[in-house]
């Protein structure tokens, strides 16, 4: 397995700082985050010759980009049809700089949409884009998080689409604390399309949010999740997505290596 980190970890570096990071603690990878206003330079506006740039960047060093992280997101009617020529645009992006996964959300429902018509609604729009996103070498990862925490809401998405460029990022906290699902339950639902992996850790605040936590502190079995995924023999990455938290200094060497020891 590999691990790489999302750019909220350091919004602040430009994209050599972040490869410089990601060699310096160990990372494989790096997880830019689009429309972020984070100092990358890796947008949607991005000229060719920049994207050029940060492709040749990213194959003189020991990094790759682990996935493109977008907000792309189906499940209302009013903006499905602009969200999937985002995706579109996200497509292009993430081919242009060599970057081989995107994440996209299922999204919040639109008003009164029962579940079965989002599902329906998700299914299209990620079949209008999946032949565009297997021509560019990239799978558009759906990730269990807002209205999508749990894991079978995904299943039938998957089984009507059934194209090798749509699949599952596990994000493995938020089944857990939305849904109420085990770390064993969620994977046996999800492993059939798991191709990118989200980890962090915390714990419910009063407010009814997320508190990160240091990996082991909060209520996320991230050594039964290493175990799972290594049983099952996955071999891409997981990344880190720590938003608004500590110092990149302090967080991304400490969840590394926390990682680390479960693999062993």
């Amino acid at each position: 397995m590999k691990y790489s980190f999302m750019s909220f970890s350091c919004p602040e570096l430009t994209l050599d700082e972040i490869i410089h990071v990601a060699e310096k603690y160990g990372y494989q990878g790096i997880e830019p985050r689009t429309v972020a206003k984070h100092k990358h330079g890796i947008e949607f506006d991005s000229s060719a010759l920049s994207r050029a740039e940060s492709r040749q960047k990213m194959a003189d060093s020991k990094i790759e980009f682990s996935c493109l992280a977008t907000s792309c997101r189906y499940a209302d009617p009013e903006t499905n049809a602009a969200m999937i020529e985002t995706t579109h645009q996200a497509i292009d992006l993430a081919g242009d700089i060599g970057a081989s996964r995107i994440r996209v959300f299922g999204g919040p429902l639109g008003a009164g949409l029962s579940r079965e018509s989002a599902q329906e609604l998700v299914s299209k729009a990620l079949s209008t884009v999946a032949d565009h996103a297997g021509e560019r070498g990239v799978i558009l990862t759906c990730e269990t998080h807002d209205d999508w925490c749990d894991p079978k809401d995904w299943v039938p998405i998957m089984q009507a689409v059934h194209h090798p460029a749509i699949a599952i990022n596990w994000d493995i906290m938020h089944p857990v604390r939305v849904a109420n699902y085990t770390i064993d339950e969620s994977f046996a639902v999800l492993k059939p399309w798991i191709k990118h992996v989200h980890f962090h850790d915390g714990i419910i605040s009063e407010n009814g949010g997320v508190e990160l936590k240091p990996i082991g502190e909060g209520i996320i079995d991230h050594k039964r999740a290493v175990e799972l995924l290594q049983e099952n023999g996955y071999s891409d990455f997981l990344s880190g997505e720590w938003i608004n938290w500590s110092s990149y200094e302090e967080h991304l060497p400490r969840e590394l290596a926390i990682m680390k020891t479960y693999e062993k």
